[in-house]
């Protein structure tokens, strides 16, 4: 197989996901990815593939045709949800994503990283909400990813008071949020929703705007669940896949440095790898990744700064408290904190794991 190649597959406009039921995976740091939304077998909702195309700035939600009933975020027909074993972190916002690809499209996976390639006219949808003091999902905003002939084009929506409607929010917005926490507890965040410049601070790669999260090791739970079955069938993705590595949920029972290494690949490598927004840093934190000084271990800082925190190494091993990425993840200084842009609270779940990760390191090792 030539190294490059993209292996391909047809699919029809009649498949649907009605007969199928979503499968509850791990959720990230607290609830995000839960409670995915069905496609519905009896809604008569088609998308707007005109608006999704050659629509510019489109000022509803609506209008893209992508809900069945937007009220109850049911999808309309041919839209999947699908979710991912390790998530983004986000100030706890619960997400729930879907995918629209047209008929008649081919779907690809880059057979080197197992990306998956979606074709012209695809869109990826993220709603993100917080539970109220009743446990209803309350949407804040939809995030879309448009792949339209120019390339793929972000655009995030705000949720109406009365959550009927979204609007267009190219300038972003910042906003308190009453949002109830994994534990349980009520807090008031200062959710940011991006503006469209900001979307392509983490969507970029080779300087061009590009998914993030649907790779074949996030879709793929490895317990026989069948995520990757139903997207399948759904014509979603292709029949036949390159060999690819699972990575697991950051509460999953797998090995503490797979669940780093997962963790680290969803909330740092779209900046952190060699064609990113930050490859000049030399810090690469896919989870493919084989070098050990390229993943931080030993690794010191190309330009030092307050961002170091007076520390030598990203990462000490067995030293978590003296390495810059814990320093760092640790903060909601603009300026420090990693990632710049996306939270501002702490990830207490993902400081854990990644802090136990480097203190189980050998201290004495060198890195090759």
């Amino acid at each position: 197989m030539a190294r490059n190649s993209v292996i391909t597959k047809s699919f029809a406009r009649t498949v649907m996901l009605a007969s199928l039921v979503m499968m509850a995976l791990p959720a990230l740091s607290g609830g995000d990815d839960s409670d995915a939304p069905q496609s519905s077998a009896t809604n008569s909702q088609s998308v707007n593939e005109e608006a999704i195309l050659n629509g510019g700035y489109v000022r509803n939600l609506s209008e893209f045709g992508l809900f069945a009933d937007l009220t109850a975020l049911e999808p309309a027909n041919n839209v999947h949800p699908y979710a991912l074993n390790a998530a983004l972190f986000s100030d706890y916002a619960q997400k729930k994503r879907l995918i629209y690809v047209p008929a008649g499209s081919d779907v690809g996976v880059d057979d080197i990283n197992a990306v998956v390639q979606l074709p012209v006219g695809s869109v990826l949808v993220k709603t993100f909400g917080y539970p109220d003091a009743e446990g209803v999902y309350k949407p804040v905003e939809t995030r879309l990813l448009l792949h339209r002939a120019e390339g793929w084009v972000a655009l995030p929506y705000i949720w109406n008071e009365d959550r009927s409607d979204a609007k267009l929010a190219l300038g972003g917005r910042r906003m308190m949020v009453d949002a109830t926490l994994p534990d349980g507890s009520r807090q008031q965040i200062s959710y940011a929703v991006p503006n469209k410049n900001q979307c392509k601070g983490c969507h970029s790669l080779d300087n061009i705007v590009t998914p993030i999260g649907p790779k074949l090791r996030n879709l793929n739970n490895g317990d026989g669940s069948g995520q990757i079955a139903r997207l399948q069938k759904a014509g979603v993705l292709p029949d036949i896949l390159p060999d690819h590595p699972v990575m697991p949920a950051i509460d999953a029972q797998a090995p503490l440095a797979d669940r780093a290494r997962a963790y680290l690949d969803i909330n740092c490598s779209h900046c952190h790898n060699r064609k990113g927004p930050a490859s000049n840093s030399g810090l690469f934190l896919t989870y493919q990744e084989d070098n050990a000084v390229a993943l931080g271990i030993g690794k010191r800082p190309v330009a030092a700064g307050r961002g170091s925190g007076g520390r030598d190494f990203a990462i000490a091993p067995g030293h978590a408290d003296q390495s810059i990425m814990l320093y760092r993840m640790g903060s909601i200084e603009p300026g420090i904190a990693m990632p710049e842009l996306g939270r501002n609270v702490n990830d207490e779940a993902g400081l854990a794991l990644i802090g136990a990760w480097i203190d189980a390191m050998d201290s004495s090792a060198k890195p090759e």
